[in-house]
């Protein structure tokens, strides 16, 4: 049988942009259940999403409800969206073939059914991609195996932020939560390297996007910021580059990854070394 690293090659990662399109809106109407229910953080932290490895699919926080903890989960294979209390799963929607209002109906009714507000009620305070506002049907014929490779990107990143963050738990001021952010679908961590917010202090961002206008194809950053210059950065280890235009970031492509013999150490290696060179590029 195949390991788990060796599958995440058997769908070319440039046609996962269909799945990541039907995923993508999916997630974001969870996102807003939490929006609706979970006290407000400046940071908007409280619409972020958590990948469950078990289940294969990304949850909200817990929202507390007269009769138990709520949370809303969509898996990626299939596609489909959960209701559960408790710990216990209390209603479920395949999501192929419906359409995104009939979703957002379902779920507001599962909502209410807990005495909680509805997702309907409110809107992202960010922009979302094009073509993910485009979806009006969740269509997933078709798009299985893109959907299965979708997730275990997502569960090596969840693996790689997790080992990054144990090793890099004495770094002060401190290290973010591992979040999936709705606006931006990408699943990451921020490292502040120095007191104040993270708009002015210096900080490294380290993440997977599945895919954006920048790389039709999943992708692994580590962003120091502010941004160094483009003209003194150092070369980096395999498989990554430094990308320049939009940010300026360390970058490793689903292509460059699966290049490597040994991709989860040949990951990790590269994530530990980036993040140290971005590191001492904000200090020079």
């Amino acid at each position: 049988m195949l390991t788990a690293s060796e599958l995440l090659g058997k769908t070319a990662p440039d046609t996962i942009a269909d799945a990541r399109i039907m995923a993508h809106n999916a997630a974001q109407i969870i996102a807003l259940a939490a929006l609706a229910n979970l006290k407000a953080k400046p940071d908007y932290s409280h619409t972020a999403l958590n990948w469950n490895a078990t289940n294969g699919g990304f949850q909200t926080n817990p929202i507390e409800s007269p009769s138990g903890p709520v949370l809303v989960r969509v898996t990626l294979s299939p596609l489909s969206m959960w209701i559960v209390r408790g710990g216990e799963t209390v209603d479920t929607l395949d999501l192929n073939g419906v359409s995104e209002a009939d979703c957002m109906a379902w779920l507001d009714e599962g909502l209410a059914e807990r005495d909680l507000k509805p997702a309907s009620g409110v809107k992202h305070p960010f922009k979302l991609p094009k073509d993910v506002i485009a979806v009006t049907q969740f269509k997933t014929d078709g798009l299985e195996d893109g959907l299965l490779a979708l997730g275990r990107w997502y569960d090596l990143a969840s693996r790689q932020l997790l080992t990054f963050a144990a090793k890099n738990e004495s770094v002060l001021p401190g290290l973010s939560p591992v979040h999936c952010w709705p606006h931006h679908f990408d699943i990451a961590i921020y490292v502040g390297l120095d007191a104040g917010g993270a708009e002015t202090a210096p900080g490294i961002g380290v993440g997977m996007s599945p895919g954006d206008k920048n790389y039709g194809e999943p992708y692994f950053y580590i962003n120091p910021w502010p941004h160094p210059d483009p003209a003194q950065l150092p070369s980096l280890p395999a498989p990554g580059h430094w990308h320049t235009e939009g940010f300026v970031g360390a970058v490793a492509t689903a292509t460059e990854i699966l290049t490597l013999e040994d991709r989860e150490d040949g990951l990790a290696t590269f994530v530990d070394v980036a993040f140290a060179v971005g590191r001492d590029a904000l200090r020079a």
